[in-house]
């Protein structure tokens, strides 16, 4: 049956075609309040359905809604924001006009944006509108993603008030304009699409609140862009809402939620937001770290991002009179003293599960001023500032079950880092039982990195990444490790570690490893005499023979040789000897930048950014329990001569004697418990 169209309806029906096929031709030259009013009726009338038009200060608002006055409604609102004392901390003066230009963020201004280490320059669609599904160069849903968090609009807007440079604000301009046209309707609906992904959707509102008010009096942002922002936040607000995920993506996901309340609350649902975000937040932080201070997805990098927005959260939260539970102050000073005891001698976090090596020194200064913790300062600073810590220099996480061994703090310290704890709770690596060694201010052995997610990168990469042979731990029979339990229910008992003023000892197990058929556990212990040198020891105990294989993963900025079963380092300053003790001598082999048969011998410090490294691999046979000892000994020139000795073992651990040019060592090396570890020195 066809429906009979009145003239008036079909005169209307055909106007609002002509309009919306105008609006998409047209939509740059949109910028005033009566231009986005003609041209999107409906997004401003839904917008201001949005307030709370009873909101002190909006009263002229609500007298033209109510007259049905729309264009005078948005211009009432437009001179609300100017004169109301909102968010005074983003509200900057705008500067004077200049025609200074900063070279990097001219490139900025001809869509070439650089998402995690990729250039790539976004192209225009035929409606004028950028394509803002582009997914870059190497064709990487993650480019699309991170470049639609508008990092890059950040940066203009900082350079904009930098050099008051018009373009810079006029660029703002059409990039919001170009965005929230092309984007809408808003599809009220969880997706992971390029646009409309919950990581996004946080960015974008606190960028957005940030520009909003930092540009409120630019005479170069229009109008009708500022109302188009206006009219978005509120979804995005929803989206975070409704449709936020868990971990760390909860934590920026929730302080955007916050973020929009905070600065916006003449919002109908401002105030339920900021109570949902503080219920649910707190909640998280509960969930999502240990009682020892540790995220729970056991990344250094994403224990940051959480940090960072529980620290946000925790900024709105004040300015918005919202009062937080101690235990929330609390935690995040725990976070920060996780990362602070964590740290390399040279200011560089650990690699561990996805992350990069990034330096954590000025987020560590940042912790120790606020929390008044000035023995993190003499840590990160090497002892040149601050006081020295009554506790270390080693320490042990037993939820996250992370153990450090140190020297002490100065820069040429010893430093290890050995994962003893649970798989984690997201972007985790088969990787239990890993070990990463500096010294001297250098990297010896290390995890190999994230990577890549997505794209060509990833689908090259990626496996190696996550799984074990791009880790300094065994494979048996070939097989790397399945996935563990990805949260811890308990603390590591003292069983599984001690500290001395002469000794660390830590050890832990694993026995799941991918297809294998029978029975292996993996035990290995790490032992440290303080000031000299590791002795790890592999336990594998089997019910029937087999192929095990040992990776150590070089920094690619070392020399590396073999000397028959020892590998070392030839660097002018700073080395580093992998000496295997005991009757089996295994001649290693060294793999470099190798893609075939399987990937093995790359290194990749960021994402996206990646070279080949120097991988030592010891391959032997075994026909029942066996045992490998292996003596890493550091030094700041070439390696001195040592000796090491198996004097004898059983089932519960060895003895092993060190003896070097004036000093001896008799070490007691249980495999299980830490109470039996001990060490005799003599001279």
């Amino acid at each position: 049956m066809f429906k009979i169209i009145k003239p008036l309806s079909l005169f209307i029906f055909i106007f609002c075609i002509q309009k919306n096929v105008t609006a998409q031709q047209d939509w740059k030259s949109i910028n005033t309040v009566e231009e986005v009013c003609s041209f999107y009726p409906g997004t401003m009338a839904n917008m201001l359905d949005q307030y709370n038009l009873d909101y002190p200060g909006l009263e002229k608002v609500k007298q033209a809604h109510i007259s049905g006055n729309i264009v005078k409604a948005c211009h009432e609102l437009l001179d609300y924001y100017k004169t109301a004392y909102t968010a005074m901390d983003l509200r900057k003066t705008i500067p004077a006009k200049t025609n200074l230009s900063i070279a990097e963020t001219d490139t900025i201004l001809n869509n070439v944006f650089v998402v995690q280490n990729v250039r790539g320059k976004v192209p225009y669609l035929e409606d004028g509108h950028r394509d803002w599904y582009y997914k870059g160069p190497n064709n990487d849903k993650e480019w699309a993603w991170l470049s639609n968090r508008h990092s890059q609009l950040n940066r203009v807007f900082h350079t904009y008030l930098e050099t008051g440079n018009p373009k810079y604000a006029q660029y703002i301009d059409l990039f919001l304009k170009d965005f929230i046209i092309m984007g809408m309707p808003y599809p009220r609906v969880k997706s992971s699409t390029s646009v409309w992904r919950g990581l996004e959707v946080a960015a974008r509102a606190k960028i957005w609140s940030r520009i909003f008010y930092g540009l409120l009096e630019s005479e170069y942002i229009s109008p009708a862009t500022q109302l188009l922002m206006l009219s978005s936040l509120p979804d995005h607000a929803h989206y975070n809402r409704n449709f936020h995920s868990s971990n760390n993506w909860l934590t920026m996901e929730i302080s955007a939620l916050a973020t929009v309340a905070a600065y916006f609350p003449e919002y109908r649902n401002s105030e339920e937001w900021l109570d949902y975000a503080i219920e649910t937040m707190t909640q998280s932080m509960k969930d999502q770290v240990y009682p020892d201070g540790v995220q729970t997805e056991l990344s250094s990098h994403y224990h940051n991002v959480s940090l960072n927005n529980f620290e946000l959260f925790k900024e709105i939260c004040e300015r918005a009179n919202r009062q937080l539970p101690d235990f929330y102050n609390r935690t995040i000073e725990a976070m920060y003293g996780y990362i602070a005891h964590m740290v390399r001698p040279s200011g560089y976090r650990i690699m561990n599960n996805d992350g990069d090596r990034g330096s954590d020194h000025s987020l560590i200064m940042k912790g120790a001023k606020k929390f008044g913790h000035e023995d993190w300062e003499y840590i990160v600073t090497n002892g040149e500032t601050g006081r020295q810590p009554e506790d270390g220099p080693s320490y042990f996480y037993p939820w996250a079950g992370h153990f450090v061994s140190r020297s002490g703090f100065d820069r040429d310290a010893h430093w290890a880092f050995f994962d003893i704890g649970p798989w984690g709770s997201g972007h985790q690596h088969n990787d239990k039982l890993h070990l990463s060694v500096s010294a001297f201010g250098k990297d010896f052995l290390v995890d190999s990195g994230r990577f890549a997610y997505t794209g060509e990168v990833a689908e090259k990469f990626r496996p190696y990444a996550k799984g074990s042979a791009g880790h300094n731990i065994l494979l048996i029979d070939d097989k790397g490790q399945v996935n563990g339990p990805p949260l811890a229910e308990k603390p590591l008992g003292e069983e599984h570690f001690i500290i001395t003023s002469s000794f660390d000892y830590a050890s832990s197990s694993f026995d799941e490893f991918m297809d294998l058929e029978g029975t292996v556990e993996h035990t290995r212990v790490v032992f440290y005499v303080r000031e000299e040198f590791w002795v790890v020891v592999d336990r594998v105990e089997t019910d029937r023979p087999r192929t095990v294989e040992a990776l150590w993963h070089w920094h690619p900025d070392n020399m590396v040789k073999k000397e028959r079963s020892i590998v070392k380092t030839i660097n002018e300053r700073g080395n580093l000897a992998i000496i295997p003790v005991g009757r089996q001598k295994i001649i290693p082999k060294f793999i470099k930048g190798q893609e075939t048969p399987e990937i093995q011998g790359w290194y990749s410090p960021e994402y996206n950014i990646f070279e080949p490294n120097i991988t030592s691999s010891y391959t032997t046979n075994i026909t029942s329990d066996a045992t490998f000892v292996w003596l890493l000994l550091p030094s700041v020139k070439a390696i001195p001569e040592i000796k090491a000795k198996i004097k004898s073992e059983n089932t519960e651990g060895i003895k092993l004697s060190v003896s070097a040019k004036d000093k001896k060592w008799l070490l007691s090396i249980p495999f299980y418990k830490s109470a039996n570890a001990a060490m005799e020195k003599s001279y």
